[in-house]
């Protein structure tokens, strides 16, 4: 006998289609697996008829041959293991077919015949629900992270033995109930207010995010760089359902969700040490993962003690700095991973940290040159803003006036966002950051004095023109933290404020 029963594969951050076709007939004895599989597929066909076996279903000896269509695409993972399972089951005669037509099954099998969680559920259950399937089975422990897939019916089960019972009975009384994703409000362990003094870096930061600008902080060891990044994610807004379920899918693929499914709430800050190395950072692999930077898409990228990253790893941010995606090209294909992320860098200014200070800084002008080359002109291109972290006074550490809180400043970043939506929604961007030169032009229009002013500093400041766009973009949200309709002669100076240090630094 013949039987098809329909499953999802992944591919990058995509599910695919696989029809598990299985075929019962006349030959010798045995399995055969056909359709471009990986060695964890083919070796489905130990763990399904163990499984098989051990849940009490006892075969005669056939010629059993499956096949995963279509063979042009290769499979993957372990989710065909339970498809295999019921499309043999239905070959045999044993079970039924006909109700799993609009049905995807999905899931690991035991030996034991129970169903175990796979990753990447939330990818493979939302293209199910796009090719117009009304059911989708699965490992219960998957269920709650199937279910934040609205518009189709997701079914926990635990075993094959549950499985063949369901089927005989499609509606049982002890169906488990559409469960409500948890909407709890996002909760960090950190606050803006417990920084002392820093006030010019906490104000750049603000813009940073208000704008969703990548930041650079330099300045000596122990000035409070690494205190003052980790507490980005406090002061961003929100995450919408949709941004939510974006980033979860990232970690979902991963195997990074946590046990009980629920859909991440907190905004992503990955933090990779300065060892990782490129395929880590931008993703790859046989089987193409996300890497870092895909995981901190929604959110933060940390990269501290920038320098100290190996040169390659920090150039292969280039494009994705630009286009907000990691493409990867492979034989078997093209893969295409998030990169929306915000990078934050902290470095040193040189090996000891204490340059331009030279009472303590004992590089020479050469050591300390090399150093700062390591992070190349390109990159410091794509950063908007770089600002310098002076060592905090005595008076500052003792000094016991409240500091502005974390909810104060996301109140203020919160309302510039919803400005910029407003400005830009209608052109398909949601931050200043993403504003094309077409934007710009009609968005960031300057008076002629500033214009004539901004002509004399991008000629002294030898500005790339990838520099001038970013300026005006950063000058944008300055405008809008003040709730100005036009960018004013103080917003365009700080923000040339934020190019400054390249000239100190890197020119001099």
């Amino acid at each position: 006998m013949f039987s098809k029963v329909n499953s999802v594969g992944l591919r990058g951050m995509e599910g695919y289609f696989v029809s598990v076709e299985v075929d019962v007939g006349e030959g010798l004895p045995g399995v055969t697996m056909v359709g471009v599989l990986s060695s964890e597929v083919r070796e489905a066909q130990d763990r399904v008829r163990t499984a098989l076996k051990n849940s009490g279903y006892h075969f005669r000896p056939q010629k059993v041959t499956v096949n995963l269509s279509p063979a042009d695409i290769r499979k993957g993972g372990t989710g065909f293991d339970f498809p295999i399972a019921v499309s043999m089951l239905c070959a045999y005669g044993i079970l039924d077919d006909g109700m799993l037509r609009d049905a995807a099954l999905i899931g690991e099998l035991g030996l034991n015949g129970e169903l175990k969680p796979v990753r990447g559920i939330l990818s493979m259950v939302s293209a199910a629900k796009e090719r117009g399937w009304k059911n989708c089975f699965l490992p219960k422990d998957n269920v709650r992270e199937g279910r934040a897939i609205e518009g189709i019916r997701v079914i926990g089960i635990e075993s094959l033995r549950q499985m063949a019972e369901f089927m005989g009975n499609p509606w049982p009384a002890q169906e488990i109930r559409e469960e409500q994703d948890d909407e709890e409000e996002e909760a960090y362990s950190v606050d803006y207010e417990e920084v002392q003094g820093q006030f010019l870096m906490k104000r750049a930061t603000e813009v940073a995010v208000a704008g969703y600008h990548n930041l650079l902080y330099i300045g000596p060891a122990g000035a409070g760089k690494t205190m003052i990044a980790e507490r980005i994610p406090t002061i961003m807004p929100s995450c919408t359902r949709g941004e939510r379920l974006e980033i979860s899918k990232v970690y979902s693929i991963c195997g990074l969700l946590p046990k009980e499914g629920r859909l991440l709430k907190n905004r992503p800050f990955r933090r990779p040490h300065h060892s990782v190395t490129g395929r880590a950072l931008t993703g790859g692999g046989r089987n193409p993962m996300p890497g870092e930077i895909s995981l901190a898409s929604g959110g933060v990228l940390f990269l501290d003690e920038f320098p100290e990253f190996s040169k390659d790893s920090i150039e292969m941010m280039r494009q994705p700095l630009e286009s907000r995606k990691v493409i990867l090209s492979r034989v078997s294909g093209r893969y295409e991973f998030p990169a929306n992320f915000m990078l934050v860098a902290a470095m040193n200014p040189c090996e000891c940290g204490y340059y331009p200070d030279r009472n303590r800084c004992r590089c020479s002008q050469q050591q300390v040159k090399r150093y700062l080359g390591r992070i190349s002109k390109p990159i410091l291109d794509r950063i908007d803003i770089c600002v310098e972290a002076a060592p905090v006074s005595f008076e500052e550490l003792k000094d016991t006036s409240p500091q502005e809180s974390s909810s104060q400043i996301r109140r203020r970043v919160e309302q510039a966002r919803r400005i910029q939506t407003a400005r830009l929604m209608n052109f398909g961007k949601r931050f200043n950051s993403e504003m094309t030169r077409e934007d710009i032009g009609r968005f960031c229009r300057l008076k002629k004095e500033d214009e004539r002013f901004f002509e004399k500093i991008y000629r002294n400041m030898n500005l790339s023109a990838r520099a001038y766009g970013r300026i005006l973009k950063v000058a944008r949200t300055i405008a809008d933290l003040a709730e100005e309709e036009n960018i004013c002669h103080e917003h365009l100076c700080e923000a040339i404020s934020y190019r400054s240090l390249e000239e100190k630094y890197w020119n001099s």
